[in-house]
C-alpha cells in the first residue's frame, strides 16, 4: 500500500473511531468489514482508469492493497423510526471515502397481519439475492455478477419506497409475500456504462456524488455527442422527472425465494446538463431473481435482467440489454465453495454508425472462502471474462478480449 493509500486509510480508521465513540453515547449499532486483496495485475487498463479492460484491478493498482473497507451504521430514533448509513473506502481510481446508502426507515409494529414500512433517502432497490450482507456485499463470491455489478455502479433509489408484507405464519400459510413501490429522482444517467463499456463482473460500488470513467470511445469526438462528458455521474438529476419501480417478493418456507422487479427511470433522452456533460437516459428493465436451498449447506441463485436504454435527440443512442447468471454455493463447516456462470449482451438498435454499442460478455467465477472465526476470513477467487465489444475497433483494438485474474483476499469483520 503506497503512502497516499496509508494516509487515506488512517483517515478511514479515524472516521470509524468517531462512529464507535458516537455509538457509546447513543442507541447506535454498527458493523463493517476491512478487505485486503493481493492479485495478479492485468495489462489491460481498467475502465476505472479510462481504459478498455473489463477487470477492476489493472497494472496501475498496488500488488497488495486495501481493496475495500465499509461500515453500516443504524441509529434507533424512537419506537418506529431508524436511520441507516453505509460508507466505504476504495483505492481505485484514486483513494476515496464516500456514502453508498443513507436513508430513514419508518417501521411501525402493529398486531395487524399485514405489516408495512417506508424508506426515505438514498438506497439500493432490494433486487439482488447475491448481495444480502453488510455494505451490499456477497457471502458467496468477492466479485459480483455483471447484473449486480451494474446495479452497484448506476442504480440507486433517491426518493421513497413503500413496502407492505403479508406474513404467512399469521395466516397459517407457508407463503410470505411483500410488495414494494418506489418513486425516485437522481438516477437519470443509468445506462451509460452499458452502452459504452458493456457488462463487467467486479465489486466496485459507486458512491454518492461520484464520477466514474468509461472507456475512451471515439464517438464522443463526433458533433452529435460533443456535450457528453468522458465519465458518468450515475446519480445525477437531469430532466426533473420522477422514476419508479415496483417489486414483489415471495418466500416459501425459507427454502425458495423469488424477487420480481420492474424499473423505469422515465428519462427524457433529449435532456442534457451541459455543465456536467450528463444526459438523461430512458432506461427500463425487468429483473427476476430466484434462490433455492437444497439443504442448509447448498443453494442455487439465478437472476435474469432484460431491458432497454436510450439517450440523445431522436434517441441517437438506442440499445437493448440482457444478462443472466446461475450461482451454486456449498458450505461445509468453515469452508464455502461457490461457482457462477453468466452471459450478458447489449444490442445496438440505432442508426448512428459512428457509435457502435453492441457487446457480448461471458464470465466464469470460482471462489473458495474459509472462515477462521467470527472476525477473520480468507479466500481465493478466479475470475474469467471474455468480452466482444464492437466500439473497440475504432480505437484500433481487437473487439474480442479474454481476461482472467486470480485474487487472494483477507477480510476482518467488526
Amino acid at each position: 500500500m503506497n503512502m497516499n493509500n496509508s494516509r487515506i486509510w488512517h483517515c478511514a480508521i479515524a472516521g470509524f473511531g468517531l462512529v464507535v465513540s458516537m455509538a457509546a453515547q447513543a442507541n447506535i449499532t454498527w458493523q463493517g468489514k476491512v478487505q485486503a486483496s493481493a492479485f495478479e495485475r492485468d495489462d489491460s487498463k481498467s475502465w476505472l482508469n479510462h481504459g478498455w479492460g473489463n477487470q477492476r484491478f489493472d497494472k496501475e493498482a498496488e500488488l497488495i492493497e486495501i481493496s475495500r473497507a465499509w461500515v453500516d451504521v443504524r441509529a434507533e430514533l424512537g419506537m418506529d423510526w431508524s436511520a441507516h448509513v453505509s460508507a466505504q473506502y476504495v483505492p481505485d481510481p484514486s483513494d476515496k471515502i464516500g456514502v453508498t446508502e443513507a436513508f430513514l426507515k419508518y417501521n411501525p409494529l402493529t398486531n395487524n397481519p399485514y405489516q408495512w414500512n417506508v424508506k426515505l433517502g438514498g438506497f439500493y432497490p432490494a433486487m439482488s439475492m447475491e448481495n444480502p450482507q453488510v455494505g451490499w456485499s456477497s457471502p458467496y463470491t468477492y466479485s459480483f455478477s455483471g447484473i449486480n455489478a451494474w446495479l452497484g455502479e448506476e442504480v440507486r433509489t433517491f426518493g421513497a419506497e413503500f413496502e407492505i408484507s403479508r406474513l404467512g405464519k399469521r395466516f397459517r400459510s407457508p407463503h410470505d409475500v411483500s410488495v414494494h413501490a418506489a418513486f425516485f429522482k437522481g438516477n437519470d444517467p443509468a445506462g451509460t456504462m452499458l452502452a459504452w463499456r458493456g457488462f463487467a463482473s467486479h465489486d466496485r460500488q459507486s458512491m454518492f456524488n461520484e464520477s466514474v470513467y468509461f472507456p475512451p470511445v471515439r464517438s464522443l469526438n463526433e458533433p452529435q455527442l460533443r456535450f457528453q462528458a468522458p465519465q458518468v455521474k450515475p446519480f445525477s438529476e437531469v430532466d426533473g422527472k420522477w422514476g419508479y419501480y415496483f417489486g414483489v417478493h415471495w418466500d416459501y418456507q425459507k427454502q425458495q425465494q423469488l424477487k420480481v422487479y420492474w424499473y423505469d427511470n422515465q428519462g427524457d433522452p433529449a435532456a442534457i446538463n451541459k455543465n456536467t456533460g450528463q444526459y438523461a437516459w430512458d432506461t427500463k428493465f425487468l429483473s427476476v431473481a430466484w434462490l433455492y436451498k437444497f439443504n442448509k449447506q447448498t443453494r442455487l441463485i439465478a437472476q435474469w435482467l432484460d431491458g432497454s436504454t436510450a439517450m440523445g435527440k431522436n434517441r441517437g443512442v438506442n440499445n437493448d440489454f440482457s444478462s443472466y447468471y446461475v450461482l451454486l454455493s456449498h458450505k461445509m463447516a468453515a469452508h464455502r465453495f461457490s461457482g457462477r456462470v453468466e452471459r450478458s449482451k447489449v444490442t445496438d438498435k440505432d442508426t448512428w454508425a459512428f457509435d457502435p454499442n453492441t457487446s457480448d460478455t461471458d464470465a466464469l467465477t470460482l471462489t473458495y472462502r474459509y472462515q477462521f472465526d467470527k472476525h477473520w476470513q480468507s479466500g481465493v477467487e478466479w475470475l474469467y471474462q471474455k468480452s466482444d465489444v464492437e466500439n473497440r475497433s475504432a480505437a484500433a483494438l481487437p473487439e474480442q478480449v479474454s481476461q482472467s485474474q486470480w485474487r487472494f483476499v483477507t477480510e476482518y469483520s467488526f
